[in-house]
């Protein structure tokens, strides 16, 4: 029979800890494997911060007017050109058209070429706007005529990120980082070039990456990246152990046949979509790998909470 309600959750020492059967867990395929170690290489951080791009949708609508008008300036030069051969060669041909027709060509055709040279200044500045302001990847992106990155940017797929690299961190920026989401879980995100501008508050050398996540413009975080130092031996919770309750990351422990204890990753890692951890774990603890989130269910479900202690004078308070 299954146990009541009140005897399926307890705290032990001030642990959360869920009673399953081992028949409940097979029924519920609840699983577990040993902790073990990976090669792990030290992280550094850096600040990070999503930047509003509306100013780069606004230059690329300029930029794509700009074109416009030196495309239709270009023809008009080319039928003004034309024009104007075809009366030199009549007056030149016994004067077939008059001086005045050919004057008023050419006056055409060198008005025509001025607001083309106008044309071709204004798309340059437009063009030394973006790349000041955004950086080479982006300035190509708003002046491509279908962009696959644009299109993710413009419908708020994906935003872009500026890290400010700080102190000894300066130098080449590594290619893949991740930056903290708004529930403190990782998000991975990829550089695109350096940027132009810098963080007013921060000192150091800023990059744009981007993201494929929905992050507030504004938004201050924290981005990770490999330090460049020698890879170490340490403990790794795989992903699928991960659960989320209160924007922080929990395992459940095995720690009886039929007791799951739930703890807290702290001081960890994010590593290949799970964490390193330095403290709270030990290589060989029975970690729920599937089946957490039931467990996590379990727990949260409403009843009083029977509370054991294994030191008795503990629980004097």
């Amino acid at each position: 029979p299954a146990a009541p309600p009140s005897q399926r959750v307890q705290v032990v020492n001030g642990e959360t800890t869920v009673i399953v059967s081992q028949d409940m867990q097979r029924a519920s395929g609840i699983d577990f494997k040993p902790l073990g170690t990976i090669a792990f290489q030290p992280e550094k951080m850096a600040y990070a911060a999503v930047i509003d791009l509306q100013p780069l949708f606004d230059l690329r609508n300029r930029w794509a007017s700009a074109r416009a008008d030196l495309d239709s300036t270009r023809a008009q030069v080319d039928s003004s050109r034309a024009q104007y051969e075809r009366n030199r060669l009549l007056f030149a041909d016994d004067q077939n058209v008059s001086q005045k027709t050919l004057q008023e060509s050419r006056a055409v055709m060198q008005t025509d070429q001025a607001k083309l040279l106008s044309a071709r200044a204004a798309q340059k500045m437009i063009d030394a706007t973006l790349r000041q302001q955004f950086g080479e990847a982006l300035a190509r992106a708003a002046q491509a005529p279908a962009s696959d990155l644009l299109r993710g940017l413009m419908s708020g797929r994906a935003v872009v990120l500026r890290v400010t690299m700080t102190g000894s961190d300066g130098g080449p920026a590594p290619l893949h980082i991740t930056v903290d989401g708004t529930d403190g879980r990782p998000v991975a995100a990829r550089e695109l070039s350096a940027s132009p501008q810098g963080d007013p508050a921060i000192q150091g050398s800023p990059y744009f990456y981007i993201t494929a996540s929905a992050l507030p413009i504004g938004m201050r975080t924290s981005a990770h990246m490999p330090s460049g130092q020698r890879s170490t031996s340490s403990l790794w919770i795989p992903p699928g152990a991960i659960v989320w309750y209160g924007g922080q990351p929990w395992v459940y422990i095995r720690t009886a046949a039929d007791r799951f204890t739930r703890r807290h990753v702290a001081a960890a890692f994010p590593s290949d979509g799970g964490f390193v951890v330095s403290s709270g774990f030990h290589v060989g603890d029975e970690t729920v790998i599937r089946g957490a989130q039931l467990l996590l269910s379990e727990e949260l479900l409403p009843r009083s909470v029977a509370t054991q202690c294994k030191d008795p004078p503990e629980c004097d308070d």
